[in-house]
């Protein structure tokens, strides 16, 4: 016996929930059933974009832009994208990673909300992948653009020189980074899919030189250069000494209790998916880590929380995480209203519906 299909006022309440994939499957069995409400098929429309935009299927976010275009959020949707083509006009994420943290940051609240531990878990990993490339956009003045990228990096950059303290795997990210806006679509989409992720990693060795930070001074977190490039110390002391702090609070994070619970979920077997005690947990002691005073006292998150500088969200899912990010950018990042605005969208043509 097939299911009874679900009311107007039903699809509303999941739309105003954020639950876009069961608005999604509602509608669609709908229109199977064979209602041709216009305003049915919209909505399905974009509950079916919300879905993919909440599971952050960035590559598609281009093409979902379009399918939306004249929509207050299109724009917007655009900007969080990573290009599926090497010279494409619209950077998205390449051009500003600052859109893709607000989208991020949403989500995190979104899943909180929603009691999804394991999307959760997931999403805090993906903003750690790309903080150091954060860190340094407000130096490079793009997210890590290959297409510009050439012009900010040089001398032992992506070479095999022996005093470049770089990895094999960097080397290979360096060089990589500054040939794939130049090569053909092959090219460039192995390189977003498997170096891009590694661009920030591998900056951050040059912008932790030891022309800028004596040992000592602050945390270890990782390897630094002892012979660094004449572009990696580019600009005063004082903006080289802040673009090192901010990398260092970067990779607290990334090597933090919060990020490795998603290297132990999911392992399969029923087993791994952690636990909403465990994640606070885990970013209790994450918060822990990231305020720690530093030798020389430049914690920049210690030092944004005295002043005051940013404006913190209230009822923050994971209370101080838009303010660590907005550290690590240099620049008011919080919660964005990119699916609160589609949801929106959503209950506006159901009310239109039949």
């Amino acid at each position: 016996m097939s299911s009874p299909l679900m009311d107007n006022a039903g699809l509303v309440a999941l739309a105003e929930a954020h639950w876009f994939d069961a608005a999604e499957s509602m509608m669609r069995q709908r229109v199977l059933a064979g209602d041709t409400d216009p305003a049915v098929a919209l909505a399905h429309e974009f509950a079916a974009i919300g879905h993919r935009v909440i599971s952050l299927d960035a590559e598609d976010f281009l093409e979902l832009a379009k399918q939306a275009k004249g929509r207050s959020w299109s724009e917007r949707l655009s900007k969080c994208c990573f290009p599926v083509e090497p010279r494409a006009r619209e950077r998205g994420a390449l051009g500003s990673l600052v859109p893709l943290y607000e989208l991020m940051l949403e989500v995190v609240q979104l899943r909180a909300e929603r009691h999804e531990p394991q999307a959760l878990v997931v999403t805090a990993h993906l903003i750690a992948e790309y903080l150091c490339q954060l860190a340094w956009e407000p130096r490079l003045g793009h997210g890590g653009d290959p297409l510009k990228l050439p012009r900010d990096v040089g001398q032992r950059w992506g070479t095999d020189d022996p005093d470049c303290p770089h990895s094999s795997a960097m080397r290979a990210t360096a060089r990589r980074a500054v040939n794939a806006g130049k090569g053909d679509l092959t090219g460039y989409t192995n390189y977003l899919d498997k170096f891009h992720s590694r661009l920030g990693d591998t900056l951050a060795v040059c912008g932790m030189n030891h022309e800028t930070i004596d040992a000592g001074q602050r945390p270890d977190v990782g390897p630094t250069c002892p012979n660094p490039c004449r572009w990696a110390v580019a600009g005063s002391l004082d903006e080289r000494r802040d673009l090192d702090a901010r990398l260092r609070l970067a990779l607290i994070y990334v090597e933090s209790p919060l990020v490795a619970l998603r290297h132990h979920a999911p392992v399969g077997h029923f087993f791994g998916v952690p636990s909403i005690s465990e994640i606070s947990d885990g970013w209790i002691a994450t918060w822990k880590k990231l305020t720690t005073p530093w030798n020389d006292g430049s914690n920049p998150l210690l030092i944004a929380l005295d002043e005051e500088r940013y404006t913190i969200p209230a009822d923050e899912a994971l209370p101080g995480l838009s303010l660590l990010v907005s550290v690590i950018g240099k620049r008011q990042i919080g919660p964005g209203r990119l699916l609160h605005d589609i949801a929106d969208d959503i209950v506006t043509v159901l009310g239109h519906a039949r």
